[in-house]
């Protein structure tokens, strides 16, 4: 794959308010999803000041363009990369706390201000909102996939991530930089302990993939990334002080090591305690053991965009 480096001079545009918390959108091709992106934020901000910086990298479309028409700082790179995406977008953003968004991902009214409260509460130090999976569109298989994934503990309990997830200063200081690394909101997870990681209120909704086809592709970067993080070295990204265990920091340096035997455990659980979700549970493994095999045959964490939601 051929890359080309940073634009030298990226193109920056600024806010006209002092923001009191900052929100970082890596956009890649985005246009057609960016807009609602930004439309929603409006109203997910009712009494904080948000700064929004767009980081349009390696764009090919008018995803700057409906940025700036929106009013967000923007950020241009020639390089197609969320990780150096995010980087640029830290670089410019001035206020905390801050939250990364994803491009296509929508904030439900009010979401955002109840995030920053959460970032601003003592011993609080990374929070995402509760997830909410848009399945109107999607077919039985990709419906019972997020039946069962949507029970998992790690979604309903410990989830920072998913497409959005935000940092208070302290938070944000445990570590240099964003790593080049596919799951930076799996990376930010595992830096952080249960106690020091909260769900704040309102919601953010994700349009999941129509078709199973789609499902793969995005499972497959999944696995790719999951994979590639579990071989990180302890303190990848800069100064992370914690050590992770089954995704609960205990003091040390970080481990990214898989927990799939936890999620294993947690199904079977699930399956006993609630046998009519069996079948969803089924398309879960299988769609998740497919990914796996279809990522390690690939050798490539490649974004693999789910064209269905486009």
């Amino acid at each position: 794959m051929t890359t080309t480096a940073p634009d030298p001079s990226p193109a920056v545009t600024s806010p006209r308010r002092t923001p009191t918390v900052s929100v970082v959108v890596p956009a890649h091709d985005e246009a057609r999803t960016l807009r609602g992106t930004l439309e929603a934020l409006r109203s997910a901000a009712r009494t904080e000041v948000a700064e929004v910086v767009v980081v349009a990298n390696g764009c090919t479309d008018d995803t700057a363009a409906v940025a700036r028409a929106a009013g967000a700082v923007v950020v241009e790179l020639g390089q197609a990369s969320k990780a150096a995406a995010l980087r640029a977008g830290d670089r410019v953003a001035t206020a905390f706390p801050r939250v990364y968004l994803d491009a296509d991902i929508v904030l439900t009214p009010g979401t955002l201000d109840a995030l920053a409260e959460r970032l601003r509460a003592d011993g609080v130090l990374a929070a995402s909102p509760r997830v909410r999976f848009d399945t109107s569109a999607s077919s039985w298989p990709v419906r019972a996939f997020y039946r069962a994934y949507a029970e998992l503990p790690y979604v309903r309990d410990g989830l920072v991530g998913l497409g959005v997830y935000g940092l208070s200063e302290t938070g944000r200081s445990r570590f240099e930089e964003f790593p080049d690394l596919t799951s930076d909101d799996l990376f930010v997870q595992r830096l952080f302990a249960e106690h020091e990681r909260a769900t704040s209120e309102g919601e953010f909704l994700v349009a999941v993939p129509r078709d199973l086809r789609n499902l793969l592709k995005v499972r497959t970067r999944t696995a790719a990334g999951n994979a590639q993080l579990s071989k990180a070295e302890p303190g990848a990204g800069g100064r992370a002080e914690t050590e992770v265990s089954g995704g609960s920091a205990v003091g040390g340096p970080p481990s990214f090591a898989r927990t799939t035997s936890a999620t294993s455990t947690a199904l079977m659980r699930l399956a006993l305690g609630r046998p009519r979700l069996i079948p969803s549970f089924a398309v879960y493994t299988g769609v998740t053991i497919a990914s796996r095999v279809s990522a390690r045959r690939r050798q490539a964490t490649a974004w693999q965009r789910d064209s269905s939601t486009r």
